[in-house]
């Protein structure tokens, strides 16, 4: 087994992805880790089960990586930047996690969650995405209905709506309120994801205290799923930071709107420190493109000083690290 790179001592706790450079400087290989340097690191341990990586890892010379606000982020931006371009020791092209949406559908009287494969199935609904992971979404539907109880809170319940709906502690008119705060977690809002997080930790403890076990692991699955859901994750969006383009999130009050607004369809961004410059590219709200280079601070003060505000945080930790992982050689 080769020696490991000693810029993985350098690579942070913390999730996001990485990618492997051999001696002529090619990429090999990305991936992505909930933990950067204890995935990394694991690449110079016992590889018996993986042939495919046994063979690469002696090419391996140069270690690059990027943080991420979540893990939720750190798969989009993997699947972004591999099917933009796939090294030859990558299997897949893309990603498997299949993206959806989900669409807070509202009637006369009734409401909502509903998982959707494109955000045009539901016209007039508000929808909000995308997410990556089909069984997440879905398990993120069952958690907030869990607690909002919306299908219970409609005008027109029958008897056993109506039992149901006490024993939630539904009250009559209380649906414009539950669809609001429905609205608001999957906005991201903090408080409104705190109470929902902290409302099925509540059910999930009644059910093992009840000793009602495969109850308290199912909502422990949904309750990790409102926070992947719910992450920060700007690497794919309908409107991403700093672009001018109008998002595809259909009106919860009026019709859909028409095709895209006129407006950059391609961003470019740039952090510097050290001399590194870190270079992005936004396609479409993609941000799929990941460059880096050494350059003097002159050269890269344009390109930094043009780089939308919203995306500022992101560059400029990308080039702490590109530099921290560079001088760590």
């Amino acid at each position: 087994m080769p020696d490991r790179p000693a810029a993985v001592a350098a690579l942070p706790a913390a999730p996001g992805v990485y990618r492997f450079r051999d001696a002529a400087g090619r990429v090999v290989y990305l991936g992505r880790a909930t933990d950067l340097r204890s995935r990394v690191g694991s690449y110079w341990g016992d590889l018996r089960d993986r042939p495919h990586l046994r063979r690469m890892v002696p090419q391996v010379v140069d270690v690059e990586a990027l943080t991420c606000a979540s893990v939720h982020e750190a798969t989009w931006l993997e699947r972004n930047l591999l099917e933009r371009s796939k090294p030859r020791w990558n299997r897949v092209r893309g990603g498997l996690e299949v993206p959806t949406w989900i669409a807070l559908v509202e009637g006369a009287g009734t409401a909502e969650l509903r998982v959707l494969h494109s955000p045009d199935d539901a016209p007039g609904a508000a929808v909000f995405g995308p997410y990556l992971g089909g069984g997440q979404s879905r398990l993120a539907v069952a958690g907030l209905d869990r607690v909002l109880a919306l299908s219970y809170a409609g005008a027109r319940r029958g008897g056993f709506d109506q039992d149901m709906a006490r024993l939630r502690g539904v009250a009559d008119g209380d649906l414009p309120a539950r669809v609001e705060r429905a609205g608001a977690v999957l906005s991201r809002e903090p408080a409104a994801v705190a109470a929902a997080l902290d409302a099925l930790t509540r059910r999930r403890q009644e059910a093992a205290g009840a000793c009602a076990f495969e109850v308290a692991a199912r909502i422990q699955a949904e309750l990790e799923a409102v926070a992947w859901v719910t992450a920060e994750q700007r690497v794919t969006a309908p409107h991403a930071p700093g672009t001018t383009t109008a998002p595809r999130t259909l009106s919860r009050t009026g019709p859909a709107p028409g095709p895209l607004a006129t407006g950059p369809r391609v961003v470019h961004l740039h952090g510097y420190a050290g001399g590194v410059l870190v270079s992005f590219e936004v396609r479409d709200g993609r941000l799929d493109r990941w460059h880096q280079e050494a350059a003097d601070e002159v050269r890269a003060a344009t390109r930094v000083a043009a780089t939308p505000e919203a995306w500022r945080t992101f560059t400029r930790e990308a080039a702490e690290l590109a530099a921290r992982l560079r001088d760590a050689r």
